[in-house]
């Protein structure tokens, strides 16, 4: 039977916002682990106040529920399970998260050069095989161009590439040279085609 001020009902009221934004946020997380920075943006998008996404946000790190290094092992683990893509490209998806360099740096040392190898290899043999038209200069330029925009190191890269023969089939070379000039014969005509 208490009678409650104008005062304690925008009281009750912030608090219960604050709640909101607080179980809205640990609902996200619940659905799809997310990153700080994530969780902020999927809140911000939510129009909820700033200070009340910071202060969820802030309760959520301390109940242990946003953590950027578990994040990233998980996304990282993740990645080398699922895809065939290389270090660089999961640290610079990891950066579009805003995952600091250093916790990612830390955390991309479980992909050792042993697993990339054999990834590499994977993907190399996958493109070897599906290229057959393609000849041997070609084909080993689009392989390694692949493998570079998988996210691999070219060092490693070349470790594997070197293994497999490149030589070139003469009928493969005919069909490359007849590509060409038909290409070249429709810009330059006698001596300079």
């Amino acid at each position: 039977k208490k009678e409650i001020t104008e005062s304690e009902i925008l009281t009750i009221e912030l608090a219960n916002q604050e709640c909101d934004v607080y179980h809205v946020a640990l609902d996200s997380i619940n659905h799809r682990f997310k990153s700080i920075y994530d969780t902020k943006e999927f809140l911000l998008k939510k129009e909820y106040p700033e200070e009340m996404i910071d202060k969820a946000i802030e309760k959520l790190i301390k109940q242990g529920y946003l953590n950027d290094r578990s994040f990233a092992k998980s996304y990282i683990n993740n990645q080398i399970i699922t895809t065939n893509k290389g270090p660089y490209k999961i640290k610079k998806e990891l950066n579009e998260h805003r995952v600091d360099n250093e916790i990612i740096d830390e955390e991309l040392t479980i992909f050792d050069q042993e697993q990339q190898l054999e990834k590499i290899e994977k993907v190399a043999t996958r493109l070897f095989k599906s290229n057959k038209n393609r000849g041997g200069f070609v084909l080993k330029k689009k392989i390694i161009n692949d493998l570079v925009n998988l996210g691999y190191d070219i060092a490693v890269i070349s470790k594997v590439i070197e293994e497999f023969d490149f030589s070139n089939n003469k009928d493969i070379a005919a069909k490359e040279y007849e590509k060409l000039y038909r290409k070249l014969s429709r810009k330059y005509e006698g001596k300079e085609l």
